[in-house]
C-alpha cells in the first residue's frame, strides 16, 4: 500500500459526494475509485471522470445515482454491469468487479495497463476517500507511473479487447510515456486483432492520439509493431518508394516527417509566418483545425503510389494532390467520420500543392489578384491551414534539388495573398454583387442556369482585378462577354 497525503475527493461538489454515499448505503457494498482518476490524481491532475468499482451491479448503481443527482443515466454495457451518469460536466462510471472476481485486487489485475490498475477506497460515511489514504496497487502500477512506462497487465488483455492495442499508443502519446518492450512485443504478435473492433472506436482512439503533442512519435512506434498497417494499409504502399531529388525520404517517411513538422509548427506558427502570428493563432483556436491539419499532414501524399510515373527517366507524381483528396475521403468514410471532417481534411490534401505552384509562378512573374481569388475561393476559409500544411510539407523535404528558400517563399506568398484578400477580395465577397441574378435575367434576357453563375464568377474576377468598379462597368462587361459568343440562351 502507498500512502496519499490528501483526500482527492474533498474539492468535488457536495451533492456528488453525498450521492455516492447514498449509492453505497443503498446497495450495502464498499465502493472503490479506480483507473484513470487515481492515475491522474497521482500525477497531480484534476479529473472530472470518475470510475467506481464494486460488487454491486454497476448499471443499477449508475441509475440510482442519476436519480439522486438529477443527472443523465447511460447504460454502457448491461451484460458486463457498466453504467454512466453525466452531471454538471462530470462523468461517473460504475462497473461490477470484472470477470466474476469478488475483490478490488482481482478487478484491477484484469484491467488493461498497470497505470490504470490503481484504486482507492471510498468513505461511504464521509463522502471522501477512506482514511488513511492508501492506493491499492496489485500489479505495480504506481512504479510504472513514476517511471513513465505503459505496461500491459498480462498477455491476455489484448485478446479480451483488441482496441487496447491502439489505446497503448494513446497513453504513450497523451502522457508522454514510453512503451514497455515486452508490451510492444505482445502488440506486434496480436496486431491483426485490431481488425475486429468497430471503426467508430478505432477512429476515436486515433483522434486522441492525433490530438496529443506526440502523434508522430506514436505513429512511428505503430510502424515498428506493424499496428499502423492493420488500419491504414494504404500508407504502407509508400514504404521504400523513392521520390525526386527534392526529397530525402521515401513517400511514407515523408508523410510521417510532415506530421512531425506539423506538430512543431502548431506550437508556434508565427515562427514561420512572423507577420501573421495572431491571425494563425486565432485560426487554430477554432473547432477541430489542429486535428484536421495533423491528419492532412500524415496523408497528404497518400496517392503518390497510384500516381507514380516515369517520364524521361524521372519519377513523377502528377495530380497526386487531386487524387489524394478523393483517396483520403474514402479512408475517412471508412473511419465513419462526419461529413464536415471528411470535407475539410480531403480539401486540404487536394489543395496542398497549390501554394507551391504559385511560388513557382511568382519566381517568374508576380501573381495576379485573379490567381489570389481562385486560391481563396478554393480554400473556403481554410487558407491559413492550407499554408501551414504546405509549410510542413516543405520542411519535410530536404533533398539536394529542393529549391532554395522555399519556406521563405511560402511566407512571402501568404503575405501577398492575404494582402490582396484584405484589400481587394474581401470587399468584393462581403458586399452585394454589382449585378444580381435578377438583374441579368431582366436586363439581358437570360434564363436561370449555369450561364448566370459563370457570369457572376467572371464579374467577381474582373472586380477583384480592378477592371470594373460600378454597376455601369459591370453591365458593359456582361455585354462584351455575351457578344463574344457565350452561348447564352435568350427568352
Amino acid at each position: 500500500m502507498i500512502n496519499l497525503d490528501q483526500d482527492w475527493l474533498a474539492p468535488y461538489p457536495e451533492p456528488l459526494r453525498r450521492g455516492l454515499m447514498a449509492v453505497a448505503a443503498h446497495f450495502s457494498v464498499p465502493l472503490y475509485l479506480a483507473g484513470g482518476a487515481v492515475r491522474d490524481w497521482l500525477m497531480g491532475k484534476s479529473c472530472r471522470d470518475l470510475d467506481l468499482a464494486g460488487s454491486a451491479d454497476g448499471v443499477a448503481c449508475a441509475r440510482y445515482l442519476g436519480k439522486q443527482l438529477g443527472g443523465a443515466f447511460v447504460p454502457l454495457d448491461e451484460k458486463e454491469g457498466v453504467g454512466r451518469v453525466v452531471w454538471q460536466g462530470y462523468e461517473i462510471d460504475f462497473s461490477t468487479f470484472r470477470d466474476g472476481t469478488d475483490t478490488i485486487e482481482g478487478d484491477l489485475a484484469r484491467r488493461d495497463f498497470t497505470i490504470n490498475s490503481l484504486a482507492v477506497a471510498f468513505d461511504s460515511h464521509n463522502g471522501g476517500l477512506l482514511y488513511p489514504y492508501e492506493v491499492i496497487d496489485p500489479v505495480g502500477g504506481h512504479a510504472d507511473l513514476d517511471q513513465g512506462v505503459v505496461r500491459a497487465t498480462s498477455n491476455a488483455v489484448f485478446q479480451a479487447d483488441p482496441l487496447r492495442l491502439l489505446r497503448a499508443y494513446r497513453f504513450v502519446a497523451g502522457l508522454g510515456f514510453q512503451l514497455d518492450p515486452e508490451t510492444e512485443r505482445m502488440i506486434a504478435t496480436e496486431a491483426s486483432l485490431l481488425a475486429d473492433p468497430a471503426m467508430e472506436r478505432i477512429s476515436a482512439e486515433f483522434d486522441l492520439i492525433m490530438a496529443s503533442g506526440r502523434a508522430a512519435e506514436a505513429v512511428a512506434m505503430m510502424v515498428t509493431s506493424g499496428l499502423l498497417w492493420v488500419v491504414f494499409p494504404e500508407l504502407r504502399q509508400g514504404e521504400g518508394m523513392a521520390q525526386p531529388l527534392s526529397h530525402h525520404l521515401d513517400v511514407f517517411d515523408h508523410n510521417l516527417e510532415a506530421l512531425r513538422w506539423m506538430e512543431k509548427i502548431l506550437i508556434e506558427p508565427g515562427q514561420w509566418y512572423p507577420q501573421h502570428q495572431e491571425q494563425f493563432a486565432d485560426y487554430l483556436g477554432m473547432g477541430k483545425r489542429r486535428l484536421w491539419l495533423k491528419w492532412a499532414a500524415l496523408f497528404h501524399d497518400i496517392a503518390k503510389p497510384v500516381c507514380l510515373r516515369l517520364r524521361d527517366g524521372r519519377v513523377t507524381f502528377y495530380n497526386h494532390d487531386q487524387a489524394g483528396g478523393r483517396f483520403f475521403a474514402d479512408i475517412a468514410r471508412r473511419l465513419r467520420w462526419s461529413r464536415e471532417d471528411v470535407k475539410q481534411v480531403s480539401r486540404l490534401i487536394k489543395l496542398h500543392m497549390w501554394p507551391f505552384h504559385l511560388c513557382n509562378a511568382q519566381r517568374k512573374t508576380r501573381i495576379t489578384p485573379r490567381a489570389c481569388l481562385r486560391l481563396v475561393k478554393a480554400a473556403e476559409g481554410e487558407l491559413p491551414g492550407l499554408f501551414l500544411l504546405s509549410m510542413a510539407d516543405s520542411l519535410a523535404g530536404a533533398g539536394p534539388e529542393k529549391p532554395e528558400g522555399m519556406e521563405d517563399d511560402l511566407a512571402k506568398l501568404y503575405q501577398q495573398v492575404d494582402s490582396v484578400y484584405q484589400e481587394s477580395i474581401r470587399p468584393v465577397l462581403e458586399n452585394p454583387r454589382l449585378l444580381s441574378g435578377h438583374d441579368l435575367i431582366k436586363g439581358f434576357g437570360l434564363q436561370p442556369g449555369k450561364l448566370i453563375g459563370e457570369i457572376h464568377r467572371g464579374l467577381e474576377l474582373a472586380q477583384v482585378a480592378g477592371e470594373i468598379g460600378n454597376r455601369g462597368e459591370a453591365e458593359e462587361w456582361v455585354r462584351i462577354f455575351l457578344a463574344a459568343g457565350s452561348g447564352a440562351k435568350r427568352h
